[in-house]
This record gives C-alpha cells, structure tokens and sequence, in this order.
C-alpha cells in the first residue's frame, strides 16, 4: 500500500484488477466460483453471445486465506465462449466471418453450464446487493 506516480496510485487508494485466465486453470477457478454460487445461475447472466458473468461477496470463499492487510473483497467472474476458429474475424490480416452457426449462443451456453457443472439454471432476476444496505433512497 505504497504511492506509485507512473500508474497514478495514491497511499491507502483503492484499486481493481483485471486479468484474463485459459486452461485448466481457469476451469478450476470458475469451478471454485460456482461451488459458492452453489451451482445456481439465474438465466439473465447469460448473455446471447453466449458469455455469462456472476460475482462473489467475499473472496474468502474461494479458500484464499483472510490476510488483515488485504481485508475482505468481492469478485467478479465472466467467462466468454466461442469455438475454434473464431480468430478469423479479429486477425489483422486476411479477416473473414464466423458464419451462424459456428457462432455460440445463448442456448449453447446454457447447455453446456447444464451438462459440465450440472448447473441449476434460475428464472426471475437476480438480487441487486450492490444498491448498498438501504437500497436506493428517495430524494426529499
């Protein structure tokens, strides 16, 4: 918890953390996130591009060890979907078009939430715990 000028961080300041993770590993961290989640997703987090996101309250549930330095923090977790080849349309040379049905849709995901994790798939819309204790507060 140190000032550093070139990334314009003050003493004491908050700060957020992005990183992206492939692999088995990613495998492993999402499947720590939905044994929190208690495996349940409600159908609004999955977008129709096929990606889906959720967030956690506490980090410590996860099995990361509580440090008091570092105190309690939430995570968020989103996962984006799509299948070999889809490079084609970002590249820089050459670029070209995912075609309909090589693209990922909603429907794919959700299924394959279903079939790798045996997922419960939730109707209704999730609880915003985000608005803070209250919730919003009317103006007077």
């Amino acid at each position: 918890r140190y000032t550093v000028r070139t990334f314009g961080i003050r003493r004491n300041e908050k700060i957020a953390v992005h990183c992206t993770v492939r692999g088995p590993k990613a495998m492993e961290i999402l499947e720590r996130g939905l044994r929190v989640k208690e495996y349940e997703l409600y159908q609004e987090m999955f977008s129709n591009t096929g990606n889906f996101g959720f967030g956690i309250e506490e980090h410590i549930d996860l099995g990361i060890k509580y440090d008091p330095s570092i105190g309690i923090h939430g995570m968020d977790f989103y996962v984006c979907m799509n299948r070999k080849g889809a490079r084609v349309s970002r590249r820089k040379r050459k670029t070209g078009r995912v075609g309909f049905s090589h693209k990922v849709t909603k429907q794919d995901t959700l299924k394959w939430f279903q079939q790798k994790f045996d997922g419960v798939l939730l109707t209704g819309k999730p609880v915003n715990r985000s608005a803070g204790r209250f919730g919003k507060r009317k103006k007077k």
